[in-house]
């Protein structure tokens, strides 16, 4: 799909989603919004900048000055606007991935506990539209289609002929020109060491260094300059940007260090000398006033349900209200007692299984009700409470996948959870099975769905009473919470508890009977439950439950409702002051005078502050006195800590504290000084709790107390406090039974304390202040750092503008031993892309300056997509584990490893050379063989062959044909399995001649000229081969181009017909059309083809005189190949290498004339030419060629000719085995009953020129094992340009012939860090960063092959990393390239080591591995030595000093997300490019960026500069299945690949 035609549908698809919101986005009077108000606050969010306009509003000044906010903007006063490189983004990836983003659904909201909209009027002071009208629609809608320079391809910014674009891109630019981009200067080297160039001198220079231009990229486009690096392209002027950003000095980092011996990366990270330590004095536990005795006061909760159900049973318990706000239901205290008593009854008496009863006291029993109705909660709390069960409030499931569900489940299913409560309306509401019961939900138990309205329950006999004792030390009830990991556990709460936290709360607060009290809360839990429905039944109070529907609907409800019923006591969090700020504007006769406490219960979170400042503000002028706003302190485990008394009792004044950020961080009180920028300024939550003793210990390790000047974990010791986590006991006894001891070491009394994972100290006037919570800390490099502070940062960065309602979660994540931290927000659908990006650069900004510390990761999401919390927060553990998973799906993300990875090993330093005395001395002394290892010596090998007597190979043919004319040589297959062609040893002979023939009275060629022959795989080829060695010429196996593409396939032909000099192509008639057609003249210079023949109809041929070659060594035919840094290589091949090549394989497979083999090559190059034009002519076997391109039609086709023929030897290539693996994975099944059956095959060898792929291997053994493939059938080669057979491994009959049978393939276990320096080092299976690595099969006969030292070029000893060297007669005889540079790679022909053997010839393979003796004994009873490749050493990347293998980071990057289908690495200025093929929907390319990051952090110990996703596909693969990276590379470079996403790291 081209760029225009996503442009116009995106523009098309904006418009559309737009078009209801036009209005608002223009700003609308808001008069006209008073009558509409309702639904506008559902389209607009409240408080978005369009639904007030308020700028000249003097009443939120003081809100305004807040210091956060002059903190965070001075601060990045300071940055000046430094720009980073943005990524870039296809434009189909610009439209936000669902119509929801642009129409906030009911479910939106300010996060709960995750910092909303916390700072209101501020906000609204940082948005730069405040005394403009919103600019218009036009405008921006503009600016977001045209200005967008984000895409990745040219095409999409020129269809906009206008400047706009330029324009967007010139302030871009001038915004990230911070440095002056100076292009004479060398690029800045990130990585600490210089890596060599790619140009510099290598040992092994780039050979024949022609580009091939892969498929998919435009040639025509590549300028390059003089060094192959493309000039003026839009990528590289980013990552110049992205240098230029890196290269500015950091904070000093920290000390690095190193150890030599890779052992693992152990963080001694010192401590800096000057940090900020306590000096207070040693704290004393602070005792709250003890709790008073109260004369009637009842013995158990029930006691007094009982009481007020028989005394007052017209008392107003609890009132409901609808979504418009009116009253539905008030339930009575006699209500509830009937009502709960029914309840009970019917729940002991009326459920049963198999006439048992199916509750027994004790039992637990899921509560699950929606959160509009409160009053059967409320009936079915004290039901289950009367009825001795244990209830457990928990959530309605919504959907199956509701964030935290499951581990909801596994709560329920450890307390043995069987029978849920739930209401009429809430069972309708759940996901039904077929069955019409309602479906059991992901991890969760069965459960029987109880109803508990009126028709279900009955009336108990006159004669049943329930039974209520005192409260004893049964359990209660059983309270959720999500921990910081994001499971589930259920706090035990019993009955004497519950009964002293009422108490406590009764006397705290002054509650007195028949107060009216107006919960806004959560009645299931937490405050909203302690006092909405436990002490408000023990003191008889009037609760008016405010549903968080109507919050959502009308804000202001909770307000009108305190006014309309004379509230005295409200229970709120800060958002909800917060939202109600926002709605506030016509409620002139509102009273809030009523009001004798405004109980803030998340007023320990640090930015609740603003909120209760900006609300006093607002609100005094309605009644409300300042002394009513009274913070509390509570946790799940600790219930209520302290709380700010009501002002009738006395206390001393409320306190605020500005303490310093970095002291903080290190735990240290410090009130702030010097620095105004990075404080927090924090209010007090009041005294301890009546009849607690409370005190402060350090987080980790033994509970110390604190100093007086140490912030550390609040624990409390009293009677009102969790008692457990249900069915876990050693977490209970960390957590419930603290004992914390002085510094003496003596416990500071005998009672255990409960920790209540809140974070804080005792101030003065012995006023409690909390100043974050465990499960929000993130300690990075040792200082500690509160999550709910840096959302705070972030929310004070111009929110308004880019962040939807607020929500930003912000977490930590592990990666590389330290915790590194991640924000996450959801962006507003209006908000355009460079404003996000400059937002986020800000934010990151902010964060480093005010809180010191590197922000990891920074996502923004699409709106409403961050899995929400049941009241509409944010549900941080869901999100952080959605995150690692790579399941957000952001739409914009920013990753900062290069400035937050501060504990990477020093990067390595190479040791002076060793002499080679000193070398050959440490051989001897460490008794070390030097590794050298030989196939069998062909010469001993007396066999019964008779092609030996030829020294060439157009003599066998001719022998055979006289011979054995009617033996069968090959058999050529079509898609459909049939056999297409064949050719017998007479019908090849007489073909050959033919082509000869033709050769030389048609083609007038003369000996020794060369012919390219650009045949399809077939006979025609071989036989044209033949036929070339008949006339005397040099013939160049050429593939053909492919017609659908002739514009990437056709200049490689040109090139290798150029570059191999041939005078003459041979060809197919469709072939010779193809060559000369109209797309051939787009693609390539037609005219200058050289003489072009066709071998189709060539007459009969009279006898033919067959050209005899004066020697042996004279050049048989050129093989080229491209190499996978795609440089173009042809190697000679004389007559005497062919044959001794073809003798070898002969003696290796056991080949002879009753054999047949199937083959699944291409036949253009390497063994794969060799086994399908010679080996079959030399060795007289029948060859089956199964043309690997029949496979994209008919995937079975290999493995049923291997069944049908009953084939024992077989060969393919990693493309055919991964196709077969891909393609037939699943059909096992349908293939047997095709009747498809492997057991006949005893070797299938793969060929290739790498390290062998073992997974692949294996994954294909364990799929055809069901059709009878031995495991111990598939085994690897290994070849090279100068030797196209080293090793093939061919486990043959049982029969132990002349060495024939090898053992198996060994495989060892490598450490891959040492293999980073170069070093081999063993070690078990299944280790940490072990690499396991298979043989690559058994040297050949005639094949001698050493490891010498890249750099002395000195033998290594075995078991020692090395580059491979091999001699044999097979070697191929040199380079044959374009410019005759043969003295260039000469040494790669012929070399000889620096000292021990320095006679022998050797050529170089260009690749590094080592040979090992192992235990194995072969034929001859020698031991057998393994040769294992590791991998081309002209691929390895130089990083940080060390030598990396792309394949082993690609590998780690393929594990890290089921939707990467391909990886391909590279370097490019020292930045590691990492390019990932995305096999999901784009909406997930994003996902990868982190996830890739990490990973290669982890397991690689590097920082990835870039990370590209692009569609599958793009990474070019040649013909052998090998990956193309430095095309990629080029490609890259020249803004050719049209990636999904780029992303710079900082």
């Amino acid at each position: 799909m081209s760029h225009t035609q996503h442009h116009k549908g995106y523009e098309k698809k904006r418009a559309k989603l737009l078009a209801p919101y036009i209005p608002q986005i223009q700003g609308v009077e808001p008069s006209l919004q008073k009558e509409n108000r309702i639904q506008m606050s559902q389209a607009a969010p409240p408080g978005s900048k369009h639904n007030k306009s308020r700028a000249t509003n003097t009443r939120d000044e003081r809100f305004r000055s807040d210091l956060h906010t002059e903190a965070v903007h001075a601060a990045l006063a300071k940055y000046k606007e430094r720009k980073m490189p943005m990524p870039s983004k296809r434009r189909s990836v610009l439209v936000q991935s669902s119509v929801e983003a642009c129409t906030p659904p009911d479910t939106s909201s300010p996060s709960e506990d995750e910092g909303s909209l916390r700072r209101a009027g501020r906000m609204v002071s940082s948005t730069p539209y405040q005394n403009h009208p919103a600019p218009n629609v036009e405008h921006w809608f503009n600016r977001v289609i045209q200005g967008s320079s984000t895409s990745s391809s040219a095409s999409s910014t020129s269809s906009h002929p206008g400047g706009s674009v330029h324009a967007a891109t010139a302030v871009l630019a001038d915004l990230m020109a911070y440095t002056q981009i100076d292009n004479h200067s060398a690029p800045p080297d990130v990585t600490g060491l210089l890596e060599h160039s790619l140009h510099a001198d290598r040992d092994r220079p780039p050979v024949a260094s022609v580009k091939v231009v892969p498929r998919g990229y435009n040639h025509s486009s590549v300028m390059e300059t003089a060094d192959g690096v493309p000039v003026n392209s839009r990528v590289s002027s980013k990552i110049q940007q992205l240098l230029n950003t890196l290269k500015r000095p950091k904070r000093p980092s920290l000390r690095e260090f190193f150890i030599d011996d890779f052992e693992e990366l152990v963080d001694v990270q010192q401590p800096d000398p000057n940090q900020p330590k306590a000096e207070g004095n040693q704290m004393s536990p602070l005792a709250g006033e003890p709790l008073g005795v109260v004369t009637n006061w009842p013995p158990s909760l029930l006691a007094s349900l009982q009481r007020w159900g028989i005394t007052q049973p017209r008392s107003p318990c609890l009132t409901a209200l609808d979504n418009a706000g009116k009253p539905v239901y008030t339930l009575t205290y006699g209500k509830l007692w009937t009502r709960s008593q029914k309840l009970a009854f019917t729940l002991l008496n009326k459920l049963s299984t198999r006439n048992e009863p199916l509750l027994l006291p004790g039992d637990r029993v899921a509560l699950v009700f929606p959160n509009s109705d409160p009053v059967m909660f409320m009936v079915a709390f004290y039901g289950c409470l009367l009825a001795e069960l244990i209830p457990v409030p928990i959530e309605v499931p919504l959907t199956r996948k509701d964030a935290g569900s499951q581990q909801i489940g596994f709560l329920l299913g450890s307390c043995g959870v069987t029978l849920a409560l739930t209401t009429d309306a809430c069972q309708k509401g759940l996901p039904k099975a077929q069955t019409g019961e309602v479906v059991t939900f992901k991890g969760w138990p069965r459960l029987l769905w109880f109803v508990t309205d009126g028709k279900h329950v009955v009336k108990p006999p006159k004669d049943w009473h329930p039974t209520i004792r005192e409260a004893n030390n049964e359990i209660a009830y059983i309270e959720y919470k999500t921990s910081k990991e994001g499971s589930t556990m259920g706090i035990t709460v019993s009955h004497p508890a519950m009964l002293a936290h009422c108490h406590a709360l009764t006397q705290a607060c002054g509650y007195t009977e028949a107060e009216t009290i107006c919960n806004v809360l959560d009645f299931k839990r937490d405050a909203g439950l302690w006092h909405g429905v436990l002490t408000s039944v023990m003191t008889r109070m009037h609760v008016i439950s405010i549903p968080y529907s109507l919050m959502k609907v009308n804000p202001l409800s909770w307000i009108q409702k305190v006014h309309t019923y004379k509230a005295r006591v409200a229970v709120v969090k800060s958002r909800d002051m917060h939202w109600s700020l926002l709605a506030q504007r016509d409620q002139r006769d509102i009273s809030l005078s009523s009001l004798r406490m405004l109980i803030v219960t998340d007023g320990a979170n640090p930015w609740s502050i603003s909120s209760c400042d900006a609300f006093l503000n607002v609100f005094q002028a309605r009644g409300l006195r300042p002394e009513v706003i009274c913070p509390c302190a509570s946790s799940a485990e600790g219930m209520t800590v302290a709380i700010r008394r009501p002002p009738e009792s006395g206390v001393p004044p409320p306190g605020k504290a500005v303490l310093s950020m970095s002291g903080l961080s290190h735990s240290v009180i410090r009130v702030d000084t010097e620095e105004k920028l990075s404080v927090l300024t924090v209010q007090d939550v009041g005294q301890v709790m009546p009849g607690a003793l409370v005190c402060v210990v350090r987080v980790e390790g033994t509970p110390y107390l604190c100093q007086t000047d140490e912030v550390g974990e609040i624990c409390v010791s009293s009677g009102s406090t969790g008692v457990a986590y249900y069915g876990l006991p050693g977490m209970t006894k960390n957590t419930f039974q603290t004992i914390p001891v002085r510094a003496s070491g003596g416990p500071i009394s005998g009672r255990p304390f409960t920790r209540t994972s809140l974070l804080g100290f005792v101030g003065p006037d012995n006023l409690v202040f909390i100043v974050g919570r465990m499960d929000g800390l993130m300690t990075v490099c040792g200082r500690r750092h509160n999550a709910d502070d840096v959302v705070a940062t972030a929310l004070a960065v111009e929110p308004m503008k880019f962040v939807y309602r607020g929500r930003i979660a912000v977490f930590s994540v592990s990666v590389l031993h330290d915790e590194r931290i991640v924000v996450v927000a959801e962006q507003r659908p209006d908000a355009s892309e460079e404003g996000s990006f400059q937002w986020m650069s800000r934010v990151l900004q902010a964060i480093d300056s005010i809180h010191q510390v590197g922000v990891y990761c920074l996502a923004l999401v699409p709106a409403n997509t961050m899995p929400k919390a049941p009241l509409g927060g944010i549900h941080i553990a869901e999100t952080k584990q959605r995150f690692l998973e790579g399941a957000l799906h952001p739409c914009n993300v920013l990753m900062c490893p290069h400035s937050c990875v501060t504990n990477l090993p020093k990067p390595r330093q190479k040791q002076p050379e060793v002499g080679p005395a000193s070398m050959i001395v440490g051989n001897l002394v460490a008794g070390k063989r030097i590794a050298q290892a030989c196939g069998r010596d062909v010469a001993q090998l007396e066999d019964n062959d008779q092609a030996r007597k030829f020294l060439y190979m157009q003599d066998v043919l001719q022998w055979r044909a006289q011979a054995t004319p009617d033996h069968p040589l090959f058999l050529v297959l079509n898609a459909k399995g049939t056999v297409s062609s064949t050719a017998s040893c007479l019908q090849l002979q007489k073909r050959a001649e033919r082509v000869a023939m033709a050769l030389i009275e048609k083609g007038r060629l003369n000996p020794g000229d060369h012919v390219a022959l650009v045949y399809p795989p077939g006979i025609d080829l071989i036989a044209t081969f033949y036929g070339c060695l008949y006339a005397g010429c040099v013939p160049v196996t050429v593939r053909p181009p492919h017609p659908q593409n002739l514009a990437t396939t056709l200049p490689t032909v040109k090139m290798i017909v150029e570059v191999s000099k041939s005078v003459c192509i041979l060809t197919t008639q469709a072939i010779m059309k193809l060559l000369k057609s109209k797309e051939a003249v787009a693609a390539v210079d037609v005219k200058s083809w050289p003489m072009v023949l066709d071998t189709d109809d060539l007459p009969r041929t009279k006898r033919l005189q067959i050209y005899k070659p004066p020697t042996p060594e004279m050049l048989a035919y050129l093989d080229f190949s491209v190499s996978t840094m795609g440089i173009l290589a042809g190697v000679k091949m004389s007559h005497a290498a062919t044959s001794a090549l073809c003798r070898s394989i002969k003696l290796q497979c056991e080949l002879y004339p009753s054999r047949q083999i199937a083959i699944c090559l291409d036949p253009y190059c390497g063994l794969g030419f060799a086994l399908w034009c010679l080996s079959s002519v030399y060795s007289g076997h029948q060859s089956i060629l199964v043309p690997p391109l029949e496979l994209d039609s008919n995937v079975s086709l290999w493995l049923s000719a291997v069944s049908q023929y009953k084939v024992r030897i077989t060969f393919c290539s990693y493309s055919v085995m991964e196709m077969c693996t891909k393609g037939l994975g699943t059909q096992t099944e349908t293939l047997r009953l095709r009747n498809i059956n492997l057991s006949c095959v005893r070797t299938c060898m793969v060929v290739a020129e790498e390290r062998p792929r073992i997974t692949l291997t294996q994954s294909f053994s364990k799929i055809f094992k069901d059709l009878g493939l031995s495991p111990r059938a598939v085994s690897t080669t290994f070849g090279c340009r100068v030797n196209m057979a080293v090793c093939l491994q061919v486990k043959l009959e049982g029969k132990m012939t002349e060495g024939g049978i090898g053992p198996d393939p060994t495989t060892v276990y490598l450490d891959m860090r040492a293999l980073r320096h170069e070093r081999v080092r063993m070690v078990e299976r299944g280790s940490p960063h072990s690499l396991s690595l298979m043989e690559s099969g058994k040297i050949l006969p005639g094949v001698k092959v050493v490891i010498a030292n890249t750099e002395t070029k000195g033998p290594l000893g075995d078991s020692h990393l090395g580059e491979v060297w091999v001699s044999s007669p097979h070697n191929a005889t040199g380079y044959y390239t374009v410019y005759g540079e043969d003295a260039l790679h000469a040494d790669h022909f012929n070399t000889k080591l620096s000292f021990g053997d320095t006679q022998t010839v050797w050529a170089r393979t260009g690749y590094l591995g080592f040979l090992r003796r192992t235990e194995l004994t072969d034929a001859s009873g020698e031991r057998h030595d393994a040769l294992y490749v590791v991998g081309s050493l002209d691929e390895t990347l130089e990083l940080r000093g060390m030598r990396y293998h792309p394949i082993d980071i690609e590998t780690s990057v393929i594990r890290s997300h089921k939707s990467i289908a391909e990886c391909a690495v590279f370097t490019w200025t020292n930045l590691l490019v990492v390019v990932v093929e995305l096999s999901g929907s784009e909406q997930e390319a994003l996902d990868l960026v982190p996830l890739v990051t990490n990973v290669v952090l982890e397991d690689h110990y590097l920082i990835v500069g870039v990370v590209v996703v692009v569609d599958p596909g793009v990474i070019p693969i040649n013909s052998r299945g090998e990956k193309q990276r430095m095309h990629l590379r080029d490609g890259f470079l020249a803004d050719q690949l049209d990636p999904i996403y780029v992303a710079y790291n900082m």
